[in-house]
């Protein structure tokens, strides 16, 4: 993801603003209407990157609402290049007894939880509270990245217990919530995020020994999003030696018993999981990839993992590449972003459709 586009993302999120531009918008799905808050929440027990305060923890909860006007949102508001999705911000949530399932997700690199609202919507539309973080460091969401929030990645796991925890603690959501029944998504890198949260253990050590190899893939190349920060991050070790120290934390056990399944969509990083590390996964695992995915391609990533899972089932969309699984992009977006840009022959939409319905099928059959 560009600086542009990036902070487009920002701009965006920070204001939660709505607008139509020149662009022809499909209206409102018929159905429930979906709600669609903002929360800036705080981890305690661990500091921001700068030191300077808690470890932000923000996020975006879509959820079934009563009755209300749902706008699009777009981004940029005035001259749109990604259409998000429908939603009515800080609607009321639905009246009733029904304590709803939980869905965290979780966003790929340099991503937001914006980016996801395709998927996170359509699930609060079935009934579904979905609560989508922005991994401090990581996420566009944010006025800049930071190179430790894309070396360290295994800090982005315990974001998505302390979301749970503070939506079982919110006086709205926290009594309609059901949480003996959450589920866990990821995109990218936020489907290696949801793994460690299934208890899957980072290695290292095969990372670097699998990308300094012959079969090394487009997850040990820099990514597009940030093309310095592993430079960026050296000249930080330099200065602080002491972070070193973060490293010792990658091989940690991160797993949420909290958690009853998970997705993992296009996910990226799966040559740090063991055979050994994903076998201890005893959840059931839908994993979905697109057959054309250049960035992190299935045979190293979706189906290393889905071979050494007890419970895994792998589903590829053919001719479908790595970004076809980020919002729909406007006609501009389709001029000029290259993440905007499909596989000839792939509708965005229809591949949306698709994950949706297999996503529901998995996350309804579970229950």
């Amino acid at each position: 993801m560009s600086v542009t586009l990036r902070f487009m993302l920002y701009t965006v999120i920070t204001a939660m603003m709505a607008g139509c531009g020149q662009e022809s918008l499909p209206p409102p799905p018929e159905g429930p209407a979906v709600g669609m808050q903002r929360f800036a929440w705080t981890d305690s027990e661990r500091t921001a990157w700068d030191g300077a305060g808690p470890r932000p923890v923000a996020a975006t909860v879509w959820y079934p609402a009563e009755d209300a006007e749902q706008a699009a949102v777009l981004i940029p508001p005035k001259r749109p290049v990604f259409f998000m999705g429908h939603a009515a911000r800080n609607a009321p949530l639905v009246r009733g007894d029904t304590r709803h399932p939980v869905v965290l997700l979780s966003h790929g690199t340099g991503g937001a939880a914006l980016q996801m609202m395709w998927l996170g919507s359509a699930l609060a539309a079935h009934g579904y509270v979905v609560v989508a973080v922005d991994h401090h460091g990581n996420t566009a969401a944010e006025s800049a990245y930071d190179a430790r929030g894309f070396r360290l990645v295994w800090e982005r796991i315990p974001d998505l217990g302390v979301a749970l925890d503070r939506l079982a603690a919110d006086p709205t959501f926290g009594p309609r919530i059901d949480t003996g029944n959450v589920s866990a998504v990821g995109f990218s890198l936020g489907g290696y995020t949801v793994l460690g949260l299934a208890g899957a253990r980072t290695d290292l050590d095969r990372l670097q020994a699998f990308c300094a190899g012959a079969n090394a893939d487009g997850t040990c190349e820099p990514q597009g999003e940030y093309p310095d920060a592993a430079q960026d991050f050296a000249d930080m070790l330099e200065d602080d030696p002491a972070l070193a120290a973060a490293f010792e934390r990658a091989g940690d056990d991160y797993g949420d018993p909290r958690i009853d399944r998970i997705v993992t969509i296009a996910p990226a990083i799966g040559q740090a999981f063991s055979s050994e590390a994903l076998s201890v996964i005893n959840l059931p695992v839908l994993i979905i990839v697109g057959s054309e995915d250049d960035v992190a391609p299935a045979t190293t990533n979706a189906a290393h993992i889905g071979a050494h899972l007890s419970s895994g089932r792998l589903e590829i969309l053919e001719g479908a590449g790595h970004y076809v699984f980020l919002a729909q992009c406007t006609a501009r977006g389709r001029r000029h972003v290259p993440a905007c840009v499909d596989p000839d022959g792939v509708d965005r939409g229809d591949v949306h459709q698709r994950v949706i319905s297999a996503v529901i099928d998995f996350l309804d059959a579970a229950e």
